[in-house]
């Protein structure tokens, strides 16, 4: 193993949180799948809306839960998902925000990249949208505050 694939820092989905994210997705909705199926509205349409609507929180739900099985990691040369897809390259790194004003997921930060990339999502882990990504959702804000100060530090370094 090299040393940029040396693991620094780790962010994974707690348990709790996962199962409550995941859980309150999919409570939501069969919530409106049922209440699309068992009120009468006077039109059609309201129905199908809110089974349609219902069916995409269950998939969110879905995705969540798939999402959050994986986990990001930290290596002196990238930011990766635990699958080893490259979310965003340290050399590529412009600024990192964990201000209580930025936007971005709960628990986490946001990063500018230098170069645009293709937009992803990964629902309750990380997301990706032309050069900002964001790293947080369900995971604990402990893991994310170190690997944010990690990512700090790596970026000090370079310069």
């Amino acid at each position: 193993m090299s040393d940029h694939d040396e693991v620094l820092a780790v962010m994974q989905a707690s348990t709790g949180r996962r199962v409550l994210g995941v859980g309150c997705l999919v409570l939501l909705g069969a919530l409106l799948i049922w209440i699309g199926l068992t009120r009468s509205f006077d039109a059609l349409a309201w129905q199908l809306f809110l089974v349609l609507l219902g069916a995409v929180a269950v998939w969110m739900g879905d995705a969540m839960r798939r999402a959050t099985a994986q986990k990001i990691e930290l290596t002196r040369a990238a930011v990766r998902s635990g699958d080893g897809e490259v979310i965003v390259a340290i050399s590529d790194i412009e600024t990192m925000d964990r201000g209580l004003f930025a936007f971005k997921p709960s628990n986490g930060f946001l990063i500018k990249a230098k170069t645009k990339a293709p937009a992803r999502w990964r629902p309750g882990l990380w997301w990706r949208i032309g050069r900002r990504i964001g790293l947080g959702g369900v995971t604990p804000g402990h893991q994310s505050k170190m690997m944010a100060e990690m990512i700090a530090a790596l970026i000090a370094d370079r310069a």
